[in-house]
């Protein structure tokens, strides 16, 4: 009996195993093959059958891109929108998580309840009016239309509060015995024991700016205010198609994102692992 449940345990691990191996497989080869496309010339990208790997490295793909193209500003623009909109989506999105989490105040868990509630909104039911106030404000066509909407966040609100739950009041209330204001609180105390939530949020929000498509396709017009994920398709219509600059774009467009997980992954896991054990 035991050597038949030990046999089941290792036929199951090992397709557990061959599942991920699966996955990891599917999720990695579409990105290698954008590696070798983007140093691929024209010739070699529709050839047939598919060759995954160039048969010689082509740099003519990064020279178009870098300079027939305005890659460098868009790229630009790309990292200053998702900077700016993720710290300030990372201190609004700790100040009312601070908020809900230590202090009592009138209707704290209706409006708690309402913030969540807005996570089940679809970003498609608010891009009407959304538009009409960036059209009101003046902000069409323009960078504060990209940063400013998107900055209250209530994951980011969510995930603060289940963080800031665990600091001791006894931690703040010694503090406010010793003089300290709110403001020196928050800075001194709060910001450093909230920072592997920090790098939760700063991972979520940078990403989520960084991929961002439709918002910028419906508020911007000039291309020099274009963003990477906005610039790109550009480079391909009906009288140009230029697919391995394309590539390249995207392969030079993805190394922000990975770079920046690549730094914040163990306080990724650690936040992610403490926001969802604290109640």
């Amino acid at each position: 009996m035991t050597v038949g449940i030990g046999t089941k345990g290792r036929v199951l691990q090992f397709l557990g195993n061959a599942v991920l191996m699966l996955g990891v497989f599917l999720t990695v080869v579409p990105f290698l093959y954008m590696v070798s496309a983007s140093f691929k010339p024209g010739s070699e990208l529709f050839s047939i059958p598919v060759e995954v790997f160039p048969n010689s490295l082509y740099g003519g793909n990064y020279r178009l891109l870098f300079e027939e193209t305005n890659f460098v500003r868009w790229f630009g623009n790309s990292l200053f929108v998702a900077v700016a909109r993720t710290v300030v989506a990372i201190i609004l999105s700790l100040m009312a998580g601070y908020a809900f989490a230590k202090f009592e105040f009138r209707f704290k868990r209706t409006l708690f309840t309402l913030v969540l509630a807005t996570l089940t909104l679809p970003i498609y039911v608010i891009l009407v009016p959304l538009f009409g106030m960036m059209t009101d404000f003046g902000w069409t066509d323009s960078y504060w239309s990209l940063i400013l909407p998107f900055t209250a966040q209530a994951i980011g609100i969510f995930l603060a509060r289940q963080q800031l739950l665990s600091v001791p009041n006894e931690l703040l209330e010694a503090a406010r015995i010793d003089g300290a204001g709110e403001w020196a609180i928050f800075t001194r105390i709060i910001v450093p024991l909230a920072q592997p939530v920090i790098a939760v949020m700063g991972i979520l929000f940078f990403t989520a700016s960084w991929n961002d498509y439709l918002w910028p396709l419906i508020m911007l017009t000039s291309d020099d205010k274009f963003t990477i994920s906005l610039g790109l398709p550009s480079l391909i219509g009906p009288y140009s198609q230029e697919y391995g600059a394309v590539m390249a774009g995207s392969f030079m467009g993805t190394l922000p994102i990975v770079i920046i997980f690549l730094i914040f992954q163990r306080r990724f896991i650690e936040g992610i692992m403490s926001g969802a054990l604290k109640g």
